[in-house]
């Protein structure tokens, strides 16, 4: 019989411990000796936060990031012929705008069981607490990065909130959130609704919606911190 991969949420920042994290999520952590990631120390890191039990000195971490090949990718799904495995992301859910989708995705063609466990997502935190429209909702994942087409971009999804009614969620690199967010207040008609969120599950965070024009009044320094952005 193959393994399964499950899918391990880790936290969404540096502060939280084991109360934000469901027992079984971590009785798997404790018993998967197989696991993939992008980074290995930030993998070693919450596998630590998560138990003290989990020897790192015998577990195997392998590298799954945006480089990883498609012969690599097969090789590591083969390690799961026998044995369960177990995907970490950098922040919060692996597979959302993370690349361990591609190993998940060689799972399913082989027949191998994909197992998503609960635990911090921060597009789902965020529009939830949004107020906008969560029957209806499109991910964008990141804007361009230059400021010309970004306000381009930002003009296309005003434009689909107004057609369609549904949340437009898209996040950045935290380096250049408040360039984003300059932009979206100058592209932006005032009566667009933007939503901020920002160090979900952290100390200081918040979620906070208003119209264009009322962050055209008092824009926030958001300063290099993980953020969600929707339009609605």
């Amino acid at each position: 019989m193959p393994g399964k991969l499950y899918l391990l949420p880790v936290w969404l920042g540096d502060s939280g411990g084991v109360e934000l994290m469901p027992p079984a999520n971590i009785a798997i952590a404790e018993r998967v000796k197989i696991f993939f990631c992008e980074h290995e120390k930030t993998a070693r890191q919450m596998l630590r936060r998560m138990s003290a039990t989990i020897d790192l000195n015998a577990i195997a971490l392998h590298r799954l990031d945006k480089d990883t090949t498609d012969a690599e990718i097969a090789e590591l799904a083969n390690l799961l012929n026998d044995q369960d495995g177990a995907i970490v992301s950098e922040a919060g859910m692996p597979c959302i705008a993370d690349p361990g989708a591609r190993l998940v995705a060689k799972a399913h063609v082989l027949g191998i069981p994909v197992v998503p466990l609960t635990g911090p997502t921060s597009l789902l935190l965020a529009l939830a607490a949004s107020g906008m429209n969560g029957q209806q909702f499109t991910f964008h994942g990141y804007l361009p990065r230059e400021s010309v087409p970004r306000k381009q971009a930002l003009k296309q999804l005003e434009q689909e909130v107004r057609r369609t009614g549904g949340a437009q969620l898209f996040i950045e690199t935290p380096y250049r959130n408040d360039a984003l967010l300059a932009d979206a207040i100058a592209a932006c008609d005032g009566n667009t609704r933007l939503c901020i969120a920002i160090d979900l599950e952290q100390p200081g965070g918040y979620v906070i919606s208003r119209t264009i024009a009322a962050w055209r009044k008092s824009p926030p320094v958001l300063g290099k911190r993980p953020c969600v952005f929707i339009v609605g």
